[in-house]
């Protein structure tokens, strides 16, 4: 316990830092359930066309917002420090401190410490929840694919189950029971194939749909004589699984590891994309500094400078004009890296430099105050009464 009250705060540091984190978690995930809502958007005919559960349609969309938080988190994070000491400024309680000789490292140590957190949380989300969740949702979105013919089937419909695969029922009773079939099977071009089927049932074999056809027949013209051959069978099996090609699907930079980004198979990825792969694990490291390097503009940006009775507008929205800047300069310099390698040196110098000019704008003056302030010494003793 001792040692629990030996490294609390001090009662100013816990009350700045208790208002930055509550906005901090509410601002980043009302943003989050925001972009959520909005990219979700693409699956919910899954749910109302496709038949899909809500469940289901929870679980899949769920898995993005990893992704989600780790993108927006350094921008909500500079929002909310800059946005809780402008308040403070307004209520005159950064002006009541500096009048008691408090110094601006002091002031700024809870917004530090909240960009601290931020930047733990951010370097988390990066190297293993948003690589982990993100693969599983693609390995969870292909398996969906895959079974989605089973839920594609509806009555009266020529249903396109792929490119050279269509299947109309007649009608599916409340068992899943499919009445009166058809299927145009042109996935082999030497054989094609009309097949008819009195009725037929949809069955999930190693993640693969397919529909399981009774007394039916099987209509194939031979190309040879241009004769028709009929196969009447009292039970087949027909795969409506997608094509061959698309049975192994292609991983995607952002669920791979980082020790995968920087180390990339040749077998199982193009030399071409060496480079963007070497910039996302740049970018997966580089990203959480950037917390830091925004945090320290907005401290800069409230602390700096003198008072202003009916507030400064300028300072916050240079502070913006300066994220945003340093943003999009990152977006650019990413997309030129991942052609040229040589330039991704600069990924780190557009997430590092910014903080530390803005550290040094801050505490420089201070700190040379502090150097410069000369020493007082005791006068020298008088010789003689």
């Amino acid at each position: 316990m001792r040692l629990f009250s030996s490294l609390r705060l001090p009662m100013f540091d816990r009350y700045i830092l208790h208002q930055l984190l509550i906005a901090l978690v509410a601002t980043t995930g009302g943003l989050a359930a925001l972009i959520w809502l909005t990219q979700s958007l693409r699956f919910v005919s899954l749910v109302v066309d496709r038949g899909l559960s809500l469940q289901v349609f929870l679980q899949l969309t769920g898995l993005l917002i990893p992704s989600f938080v780790a993108i927006i988190l350094p921008i909500t994070t500079f929002v909310v420090v800059q946005f809780i000491y402008n308040r403070l400024s307004g209520d005159r309680e950064i002006i009541v401190m500096r009048a008691a000789g408090v110094s601006s490292f002091f002031l700024a140590r809870p917004g530090i410490i909240c960009a601290v957190i931020s930047t733990l949380a951010c370097f988390l989300l990066n190297l293993w929840i948003v690589p982990s969740a993100y693969h599983s949702f693609r390995k969870y979105e292909f398996k969906i694919r895959n079974k989605m013919a089973a839920f594609m089937l509806q009555e009266g419909v020529f249903t396109n189950v792929s490119d050279n695969l269509t299947v109309y029922i007649k009608s599916k009773d409340h068992n899943g029971v499919l009445k009166g079939i058809l299927v145009e099977d042109d996935r082999q071009p030497d054989n094609k194939a009309t097949i008819l089927a009195e009725s037929g049932n949809i069955v999930i074999l190693n993640d693969k749909p397919q529909v399981v056809l009774f007394n039916g027949s099987r209509e194939v013209i031979d190309k040879k004589t241009g004769r028709l051959n009929v196969l009447n069978f009292n039970r087949n099996t027909i795969d409506l699984s997608s094509n061959k090609g698309d049975s192994t699907r292609s991983r995607d930079a952002t669920e791979m590891s980082l020790y995968e980004l920087l180390h990339p198979n040749p077998e199982e990825v193009f030399n071409r994309d060496f480079g963007k792969l070497a910039v996302e694990a740049h970018r997966r490291l580089t990203s959480p500094l950037t917390v830091f390097s925004f945090t320290m503009i907005a401290l800069v940006s409230v602390l700096r400078g003198g008072f202003a009775r009916f507030g400064n507008v300028l300072r916050p929205l240079g502070a913006i004009f300066t994220v945003v800047g340093i943003m999009a300069a990152t977006l650019i310099i990413q997309n030129l890296a991942s052609r040229n390698v040589d330039l991704i040196p600069l990924i780190w110098v557009m997430a590092i430099v910014p903080g530390i000019i803005a550290t040094t704008i801050l505490f420089g003056p201070e700190l040379r105050t502090k150097n410069l302030k000369p020493t007082l010494l005791s006068s020298p003793p008088r010789k003689g009464g």
